[in-house]
């Protein structure tokens, strides 16, 4: 029996919940929300599209002791401010774990945390700390989703099928994310070997399509109000390759250095323990020094809140 806690019954909670639904990826799902009665609608929402499914999922608005036997956890509960910098989003958030992290810790909650709250990297570096779990198992959902978008760019501008574009965005999902130009491939093809042989990938403007995935996020925020189907998929795709046991590499927030350190996107296997391996691929200088750059950025900001 797989059972799913969602702290947060807002946009991006609600399409979590359906996107892991849909995916079959679990049998219980309970919502916590400091808004009871949004919990419970939510709840009620999705049980009404497990009617249509053809499969038996249970889900209920609950209460954190409902978390104490959950096999993952997803922090999606957030302040109003939504900054374009993320960063900027810190404080506020850092005030809602604060009000998370008692009744988390009160519990008994033992199992996989995955934390999906802005600025991301910081916030799941925070809970790591204050909820004292293995940091194998408090895991931020990191550039999953700004790979996303960086391989939707390039099937636009090129016509490729994105199920056929390789390569991830590391670093901070936010202004210093790192698009790795060296790391992306076309069909186990490498991007310098298109750009050598075909014109078309010659004349592609790499910098324009690493900015357009950048930006991505807060463009669909500003002409609709809110993202969601990106981000509640990149979830369930995570949380699938945990419960799944799969053994999947996505681009999640983990320690980069010593497990207390600042916290990045970098390729991870993922599997029932949350994440098993973290891969360090071998970026040219340039990129290495630009995911440098985001990793001190991220320190900067981390010293503001340190206790």
């Amino acid at each position: 029996m797989r059972r799913i806690g969602i702290i947060g019954a807002g946009h991006v909670g609600s399409h979590v919940g359906s996107a892991l639904i849909a995916a079959g990826a679990c049998e219980e799902l309970f919502y916590i929300d400091i808004e009871e009665g949004k919990a419970r609608a939510q709840a009620d929402d999705l049980q009404d599209m497990v009617s249509l499914i053809g499969r038996q999922v249970r889900v209920e608005a609950g209460t954190y002791s409902d978390l104490t036997a959950a096999d993952v956890v997803v922090i999606c509960a957030s302040g109003p401010i939504c900054k374009e910098d993320r960063l900027e989003e810190l404080g506020e958030s850092v005030r809602v774990m604060d009000e998370i992290i008692p009744h988390l810790k009160k519990s008994g909650f033992a199992g996989i945390l995955l934390v999906i709250t802005n600025p991301v990297d910081i916030v799941t570096r925070y809970l790591a700390q204050e909820l004292e779990l293995p940091w194998r198992r408090v895991i931020g959902s990191g550039t999953t989703l700004d790979t996303a978008r960086q391989v939707r760019e390039l099937s636009r501008r090129t016509g490729v099928a994105q199920g056929s574009i390789q390569g991830m965005v590391l670093g901070e999902h936010g202004e210093s994310q790192v698009s790795c130009w060296s790391q992306v491939a076309v069909g186990g093809v490498p991007l310098a070997r298109l750009r050598e042989t075909d014109p078309a990938w010659k004349a592609l403007d790499l910098p324009a399509v690493g900015e357009a995935a950048r930006a991505a996020g807060w463009d669909i925020l500003c002409h609709k109000g809110a993202t969601e189907f990106g981000i509640g998929m990149a979830a369930a795709r995570i949380i699938r390759a945990i419960l799944g046991d799969e053994g999947r590499v996505l681009p999640v927030s983990v320690p980069v250095g010593e497990p207390k350190g600042v916290f990045a996107s970098l390729p991870c296997v993922l599997g029932r323990e949350g994440v098993e391996k973290v891969l360090r691929p071998a970026l040219d200088p340039a990129e290495q020094e630009r995911f440098d750059a985001s990793c001190a950025r991220m320190e900067e900001y981390w010293r503001t809140i340190k206790r």
